[in-house]
């Protein structure tokens, strides 16, 4: 019986089964495959599922997938916890530069093992019925809210990410708490896991965006989320437009090992 060599890796309590793809053995994912992967309960279990690919010209190649087993758009801490992989495997630089599915991405890991990952630049903030959208790497709605830690996010969530505007193409839904002028506390409804995931880099980083501080130059974020800690440095550049985003936190190895591939395919 052939097995899956996986790596399981997390960022502030997202996580993902991570596959080294540099020899092209996973070739054939199905949507079916992925999605048994990923399930807790009878899988590995994951937010989502990652494959470190090579390309031509970048250090490699970051390829994504929800836990819902559909190939999906930009992951922020999946983009980190792939850098921090590609480390683990020996990859040793002063600075990563990867190609994802929004674009190339550069990143670095400290001394202290934070690992920043620079986001592709944001243009608009949409206002929508007082709430915000916007899209860094993937699609995000932000709605503030008072008492963060007592919403009720599941609900609320799933109601505007199946509401008939974003039903189709789905949204990432935020509910963002400002606690001070430059910290917030962030919890977010996934589309693709349809469920609360304990921390979203990409949310993280456009709830940061729709609450900066500086109204133009450099802004420093502390982000709080169920999962941990992370911070979001830019520079605000104009109206509604961002550059030099950072998306700065924690990715470490949780473990490795081996799965029976047939058997797991076949449930």
């Amino acid at each position: 019986m052939s097995k899956m060599h996986f790596y399981k890796y997390q960022g502030t309590g997202n996580d993902f089964i991570i596959l080294d793809n540099r020899n092209w053995s996973y070739t054939a994912l199905t949507v079916d495959r992925v999605k048994n992967l990923c399930d807790r309960r009878f899988g590995i279990g994951a937010d989502g599922l990652m494959l470190l690919n090579t390309r031509s010209g970048f250090d490699f190649e970051m390829k994504y997938y929800n836990s819902d087993g559909r190939e999906s758009s930009m992951c922020g801490n999946g983009g980190r916890c792939l850098v921090r992989f590609a480390y683990d495997l020996g990859m040793h630089k002063d600075e990563y530069y990867f190609i994802a599915t929004d674009g190339p991405h550069q990143a670095r890991i400290d001394d202290d093992g934070i690992v920043s990952l620079k986001m592709k630049n944001v243009t608009g903030i949409r206002d929508y019925h007082n709430d915000f959208i916007l899209d860094t790497g993937s699609p995000h709605y932000i709605k503030l809210v008072t008492d963060v830690m007592d919403y009720e996010v599941y609900r609320k969530g799933m109601e505007i990410r199946y509401s008939s505007e974003f039903s189709k193409e789905g949204i990432n839904v935020n509910f963002v708490e400002q606690k001070k002028e430059d910290e917030i506390i962030v919890r977010t409804y996934e589309r693709g896991v349809e469920d609360e995931t304990l921390s979203c880099g990409t949310g993280v980083t456009a709830s940061a965006l729709a609450c900066y501080h500086n109204e133009l130059g450099y802004n420093n974020v502390r982000v709080v989320t169920k999962g941990g800690k992370l911070r979001v440095e830019f520079d605000r550049v104009g109206d509604n437009a961002f550059e030099n985003i950072w998306l700065c936190g924690p990715a470490v190895k949780v473990f490795e090992g081996d799965i029976d591939d047939q058997l797991q395919a076949a449930r």
